[in-house]
């Protein structure tokens, strides 16, 4: 019963600190991503202060999402750095409580933190980046050369005698709507015959319907037409699994994006990295909070130096850049995807737990 009672008391304290990490990391990136988003379309006629604003809160939580493997490194470091200091983990010890007893809130905290994070950050994070590319293509220009480095991979239509190369800053709508789209045509002799920069390209039932467009062609002024049909035999469906970007499709759509993108033969590397990527941040943030374990509980008990905490930031900070260079790998196909992902975690976990053994259990 002191057990249940201790442990119920650790976890609400791991749960008031990662509330106030979310609030205060959410608050920077608001306002940092608020400045940048507004110095962007600051000279824009079609952007208003409440649209940026809007725009922001959008991409706030795929930003967060992001940053919520740190947050639960912290927490964890913060939080147990505290109770060593009040003595409230001396007493535990006194008490006949081991390590892992007095752990095991913080490792729950932390897996449900990332059952949280994959279950409704996620899905919010999806849903809000489709609305935000929504928004930000109603700002830009045609003809414009967009900063967006997530770039819609090019794609190849050949109508008759035309060979047409297609490219877009973003896409919406499942795949079907692009933003800020290039449509490069050649002649049967490979020479180009023109460029057309849209707005947007939504692909209807035999064609592309372009909006906002700037033509241009070899030797003539660029002229603006407000909507142009380019003839396609590209079919929605493919398109949609050709084009799906694992940032925008939720935790609970992954698997069948996968199986349909499969059954079109289009690869389906990067949505199963994304997939496998979510499956195990739980236990990502787990291995997070051995980390801080490791280097916390020895810091209060020995008086140790600074850079024994900094060594555990850095540590974690190792992982999450290995994770997510790893992560890569999985996506181009270059490593399993399975592997690229579970490996970095299982070995981070393996070597808390054994550093955490050997410091407290000798």
């Amino acid at each position: 019963m002191i057990l249940n009672t201790l442990s119920r008391y650790f976890l609400k304290r791991y749960a008031i600190t990662v509330f106030w990490f979310l609030i205060g990391v959410a608050a920077i990136i608001f306002l940092i991503d608020f400045s940048e988003v507004s110095g962007r379309f600051s000279d824009n006629e079609q952007s208003s202060l409440i649209g940026i604003f809007l725009l922001t809160l959008m991409r706030l939580p795929l930003l967060l999402q992001q940053t919520v493997p740190f947050i639960a490194l912290f927490a964890g470091m913060v939080t147990l750095i505290t109770l060593n200091r009040r003595s409230e983990l001396v007493i535990a010890r006194a008490a006949g409580i081991s390590v892992w007893q007095f752990m095991f809130p913080f490792l729950l905290g932390a897996f449900l933190l990332g059952c949280a994070t994959s279950l409704l950050l996620n899905p919010l994070a999806a849903a809000g980046q489709n609305q935000a590319a929504t928004l930000e293509a109603s700002y830009s220009d045609p003809g414009k050369a967009s900063n967006n480095k997530n770039s819609v991979p090019w794609m190849r239509q050949i109508t008759g005698k035309e060979d047409t190369i297609i490219g877009a800053s973003s896409v919406l709508e499942n795949g079907t709507l692009l933003t800020q789209a290039v449509f490069i045509h050649f002649d049967g002799h490979g020479r180009i015959t023109s460029r057309q920069d849209a707005r947007t390209a939504k692909l209807q039932d035999g064609y592309w319907l372009l909006k906002d467009v700037v033509e241009t062609k070899p030797g003539e002024t660029p002229r603006r037409e407000s909507s142009v049909q380019v003839s396609t035999n590209l079919k929605q469906e493919f398109v949609q699994e050709r084009l799906a970007q694992p940032d925008t499709v939720a935790f609970y759509e992954l698997s069948q994006k996968i199986a349909v993108a499969k059954s079109y033969g289009v690869s389906t590397k990067n949505l199963e990295t994304q997939f496998h990527s979510l499956l195990s941040t739980p236990f990502l943030f787990v291995a997070m909070t051995l980390i801080a374990a490791t280097v916390s509980l020895k810091f209060s008990r020995f008086n140790q130096s600074r850079s024994v905490i900094l060594g555990g930031i850095i540590s974690g900070f190792v992982l999450y850049v290995t994770t997510v260079l790893v992560k890569a790998f999985g996506s181009s196909g270059v490593v399993p995807p399975f592997v690229a992902v579970w490996v970095p975690v299982i070995v981070a976990t393996a070597l808390g737990a054994t550093i955490l053994l050997h410091q407290e259990d000798g």
